[in-house]
């Protein structure tokens, strides 16, 4: 399988399967577009609507909530609807308004952006999310992508990208920025080969966690990657630890790398 990559000047056709495979099961075979490649761009059944795009603007900063806000909805194919300060907000104005699509914001109190994210594919799966962030790290791409937003952008982007990414994730492709594209991209060549079923017992969330320990990483850089509580990074560790009887964190990393999980 190959996997194309729109960039400037052309297109880059990643032909390594590991890499695909990853990429496509991150994506779930959305076709994934640069932002820096602006010529190419057609998403012509969102653009000729007769009707503006109905977003959500979700932030927890008053002043980039107000301010994307305002930006956006000067424009005539974007109509603001509402704004949200946190995720449960963005769910109840989600349910009063049904707008095409939400801009999101990653870290907010009460409901961060991967857990909203995630009952907004389950709850209102047409509503096109769109993930701006001022966080471009692996775990938090990987981890909006899996939680079922459509696009990355990080708070780099102007305005007409983030119209663009709108307009493109109302149309059913996935959008990402130069610098998330490669914060992508790397992650993946890092990634395992798809498995059907972890090893003995595993969970997905379990073998996750395995794959960020055999990367070194402490239990509080996995609270922070996977928006998870120190409590539940410790019970899902020491579970780990009782599947593959491993008696600590070298132990579990060596069981990580005879089984491709890291």
């Amino acid at each position: 399988m190959n996997l194309s990559l729109e960039v400037s000047p052309a297109p880059v056709q990643i032909t390594d399967q590991a890499l695909s495979t990853s990429l496509n099961l991150l994506t779930g075979d959305r076709d994934v577009h640069d932002m820096s490649d602006t010529k190419g761009w057609s998403v012509n059944a969102a653009m000729d609507a007769e009707r503006p795009l109905r977003i959500i603007v979700v932030d927890d900063q008053a002043s980039v909530r107000e301010g994307l806000a305002l930006m956006l909805n000067v424009l005539p194919d974007i109509d603001v609807v509402a704004t949200a300060a946190d995720g449960q907000q963005a769910l109840d104005r989600v349910a009063e308004h049904n707008p095409d699509a939400v801009l999101l914001d990653l870290r907010m109190p009460v409901l961060d952006g991967i857990e909203t994210s995630t009952r907004l594919a389950a709850d209102h799966p047409d509503v096109a999310v769109v993930i701006l962030s001022t966080y471009a790290d692996d775990a938090s791409v990987l981890s909006a992508l899996r939680a079922g937003a459509r696009s990355f952008l990080t708070k780099d982007a102007d305005r007409a990208g983030i119209v663009r990414a709108l307009h493109s994730a109302v149309g059913g492709m996935a959008v990402l920025d130069a610098r998330v594209q490669d914060t992508l991209l790397a992650a993946a060549r890092g990634l395992p080969e798809p498995a059907q079923q972890l090893p003995d017992g595993l969970t997905r969330r379990e073998g996750e966690i395995l794959s960020l320990v055999a990367r070194g990483m402490t239990n509080t850089e996995i609270c922070e990657a996977l928006f998870l509580s120190a409590n539940t990074v410790k019970t899902h560790i020491n579970r780990i630890f009782a599947k593959t009887a491993s008696r600590d964190r070298t132990a579990a990393i060596d069981y990580a790398r005879r089984h491709g999980l890291a």
